[in-house]
């Protein structure tokens, strides 16, 4: 249908452009490594190292595992270099929770052992049997001259045992090879499976060879040993390689319940269908909400372009290769993302350690059915100390007021905004509607508006010269209806040379028309993790003050508009310290 190469031109076109301009996990190690001939303090402060995020007390880590919960434990895998702070060795480390918050270190679950996987052990899923025992599906390397990529599959030496210590790898490894078709060294990172119609499935992500298509690759098993390749991809897209994909059913708009991942049919609750992928170009999470029907085997966008123009993100900013699990005891899916750093690698090997994993968060269909929404899982709220609240206080444009009482560095902060007026939101430029992050990036947190830009001022030093902010702005397209803006700009967030601080940004699904949207931000030292309305747009950003550290880090709200802004209802807490893998 028509000449590919008319088809495939433009995409190339885009494609570069987004690996020269939006990979920034690869862009900041090449960019700042060279650049830091030594490393600032601060940078090796224990005051960076997070307080309740996931992460192991030294070393690299990536992606999230596997996780599931299992016999009265919460189970996580993770990708983990025991042998330093950048990546390589990978292994899968594995810890254990009883609430998703306060975290056990096991020994290692998964290290190279069989040909196979003798050099690696890449990322992967865990599915339930029907016994209720559960199996890994993982990324073997098998040769050293390349990356080429088999699908094994692990099993627990003791089903019996709930925190799952010690896995066997069977016989009849490899489950899947990259047969004529797949390019061998882009087929990885298996799904949870699910069953229906008398077999398993499971999805591999891959890069369809001499192309730039994307594909989630459709495998069918009968008895969860033998898997045969279907003859069409699940989906596919013109998108560049599709690692870390995830397929699971969500229920009706607006149920917060989630659903086992072999639910199917509305009889059980299903409304939709959820295809995720970690795009290898951008290092960003995208999906899509659609149909699956598992006759035919194929999964169907309810959007047609969402897998390529105005594309849904888990998060806007630094989250990636993520992961969900079904929740069996409290019935919530739980999604789960890996936040590299942004430093460089020298500062990663001065301080010992990089990356953490992303809050735990219950993920679900919103009311309207276009979009997922996400929340910090409820068990987070344990960590909450006494509570500091303002209320009704007016910021009028150029204002701003700090919120004491409270040490800010490791806090979680909820505040609602109320809008005076609507009338002086400035004009929408459609040249930006696929492009929030550049919008942002014209239109940061010190560039005076209409309505906003307003919002919080995170990790500020005392005289205001480093500080993060994220915020709202709102537009008005050619129809006078609201477009919302929001942002994380860590342009000022540290006065420390040879950092990457982009800024990021996401167009927020909301009916503003009230006035009223609210903003939650999980503060963590070098990480500012913040949810809009309600959870419809996510954005993660790292950074690194060099001033605004521990006890001399400050919380202010800002309005930077020509509109009264009224903080309705603000509730900010300092967070306690979890049990963190011994650290």
């Amino acid at each position: 249908m028509g000449n590919p190469k008319w088809a495939l031109a433009p995409w190339a076109l885009l494609l570069l452009l987004q690996l020269a301009s939006a990979s920034h996990h690869t862009r900041r190690s090449l960019e700042t490594e060279a650049a830091s001939p030594s490393v600032p303090a601060s940078i090796v402060s224990p005051l960076l190292r997070t307080g309740y995020h996931f992460q192991p007390p030294m070393n690299w880590i990536n992606d999230p595992n596997g996780p599931l919960y299992y016999k009265g434990w919460y189970h996580l895998f993770y990708q983990y270099n025991p042998k330093g702070a950048v990546w390589g060795n990978i292994i899968w480390a594995h810890s254990v929770s009883r609430d998703l918050i306060n975290w056990i270190s096991l020994e290692p679950a998964i290290t190279p052992s069989i040909p196979t996987d003798q050099y690696g052990v890449w990322s992967g899923s865990t599915t339930l049997l029907h016994d209720g025992t559960p199996a890994i599906l993982y990324t073997g390397i098998g040769r050293a001259d390349s990356n080429y990529q088999i699908q094994n599959i692990a099993l627990p030496k003791n089903a019996s045992d709930p925190l799952l210590r010690e896995w066997t790898k069977p016989e009849y490894n490899p489950v899947a090879v990259p047969e004529a078709g797949i390019n061998a060294t882009q087929f990885r990172d298996p799904t949870t499976a699910w069953y229906a119609g008398g077999r398993w499935r499971m999805l591999v992500g891959g890069l369809r060879p001499d192309t730039l298509r994307g594909v989630a690759i459709l495998y069918r098993s009968r008895d969860f040993k033998h898997w045969v390749r279907a003859k069409h991809p699940l989906h596919s897209a013109m998108t560049g390689m599709w690692e870390c994909p995830d397929f699971y059913p969500v229920g009706k708009a607006g149920a917060e319940s989630g659903l086992d991942a072999s639910a199917y049919g509305v009889a059980s609750g299903v409304a939709k269908h959820v295809l995720k992928n970690s795009l290898d170009l951008t290092r960003y999470d995208y999906y899509t909400v659609g149909d699956y029907n598992n006759t035919a085997e194929r999964y169907v966008p309810d959007n047609p372009t969402g897998d390529v123009y105005r594309r849904l993100q888990y998060d806007y900013g630094n989250f990636y290769a993520s992961k969900t699990f079904f929740d069996p005891v409290k019935q919530r899916r739980i999604l789960l993302g890996w936040a590299n750093e942004s430093d460089s690698v020298a500062h990663d090997k001065a301080k010992g350690w990089a990356g953490i994993q992303a809050i735990p968060r219950k993920i679900w269909l919103d009311a309207g059915g276009k979009q997922l929404v996400q929340w910090p899982v409820e068990e987070l709220e344990k960590l909450r100390g006494k509570p500091v609240n303002v209320g009704d206080k007016v910021v009028k444009p150029g204002q701003h007021f700090e919120v004491t009482g409270l040490h800010s560095y490791q806090s979680d902060v909820e505040v609602s905004f109320e809008i005076s007026s609507l009338d002086k939101a400035e004009p929408f430029d459609t040249a930006y509607i696929n492009d929030a992050q550049k919008l942002c990036g014209m239109k940061g947190a010190d560039v005076k508006g209409g309505v906003g830009p307003f919002g919080l001022w995170v990790l500020a030093s005392a005289d205001l010269a480093e500080k993060t902010a994220v915020f709202f702005r709102v537009f008005k397209d050619g129809y006078g209806k609201p477009v919302v803006l929001m942002c994380s700009d860590p342009s000022k967030s540290s006065l420390t040379p040879d950092l990457y601080k982009p800024t990021f940004a996401g167009f927020v699904d909301t009916d503003i028309s009230s006035g009223k949207i609210s903003l939650r931000s999980l503060i963590d030292r070098s990480v500012v993790e913040s949810f809009g309305a309600g959870g419809k747009t996510c954005i993660l950003s790292r950074v690194y003050p060099s001033m605004a550290l521990g006890k001399d880090a400050h919380l202010h709200v800002f309005n930077n508009g020509a509109t009264d802004i009224k903080v309705s209802r603000l509730t900010a807490w300092e967070m306690k310290k979890p049990l963190m893998n011994g650290a």
